[in-house]
């Protein structure tokens, strides 16, 4: 595979991870059923991912600001990216899988909230069944998507093609002399206009030097010959 395409893959990778983890914290996790008599509104809650794993979108924001710096970052910043997507990812499998792994503690606040009464063992006391949606499990495999996209970043990372903003903006010219390479020259320009200045208007012309006074000429005759 080419160095474009693996470098097109791992940011896409990272991007849909990334994607996928902020859309599931934002839908509902599950589906929580209070003991009959314990809150005075409904007996039946939902619980949704900004409540049962509220870490999650952060993780998530900060997996998309990441892809985006991976698009024009240089050879030694790729690898460094890669193990942050990595420690990213990771960490979005931790938090949802903490969520499974006690969905009674993940829906405490919710439940309290209804409830108005506080603490883990009280609220965990009024909850009599809960139901998970496929929601959690997403979060867990868009975590892995987004970790095996970073390993991905750091195998390939030396593969991926170089900008032109890292590859050298002076050529050489065989008598020495640098020549500026049209992106750099672009940018000259675009300084020029900051600064008030049209970079297309033709530059005034250069007073003449004044002329240097002659020797007069020796003793004798006109043309200055004895």
């Amino acid at each position: 595979m080419r160095g474009g395409r693996l470098k097109l893959a791992a940011i896409l990778g990272i991007l849909v991870g990334s994607g996928l983890a902020l859309l599931a914290w934002s839908r509902p996790w599950y589906s929580v059923t209070l003991v009959a008599g314990s809150a005075t509104g409904p007996a039946a809650l939902e619980v949704g991912g900004q409540t049962a794993s509220p870490a999650l979108s952060a993780l998530a924001l900060a997996g998309l600001a990441l892809a985006g710096a991976l698009a024009i970052a240089g050879p030694a910043i790729r690898i460094v990216l890669g193990l942050l997507a990595a420690v990213l990812g990771g960490c979005v499998v931790l938090a949802a899988s903490i969520a499974i792994a006690d969905p009674v503690a993940a829906v405490s606040s919710a439940v309290a909230d209804a409830t108005g009464v506080a603490g883990a063992g009280p609220t965990a006391e009024l909850v009599a069944a809960t139901a998970a949606t496929a929601w959690p499990a997403i979060a867990v495999a868009s975590g892995a998507l987004v970790v095996v996209a970073g390993l991905a970043v750091v195998v390939t990372a030396k593969a991926w093609p170089t900008s032109r903003r890292y590859g050298g903006g002076v050529r050489l010219a065989a008598d020495g002399r640098g020549e500026a390479v049209p992106s750099d020259r672009a940018v000259d320009d675009w300084d020029d206009l900051s600064r008030g200045d049209d970079p297309t208007a033709p530059e005034p012309p250069t007073a003449p030097e004044p002329p240097t006074a002659s020797e007069p000429p020796a003793p004798g005759d006109a043309d200055g010959r004895p």
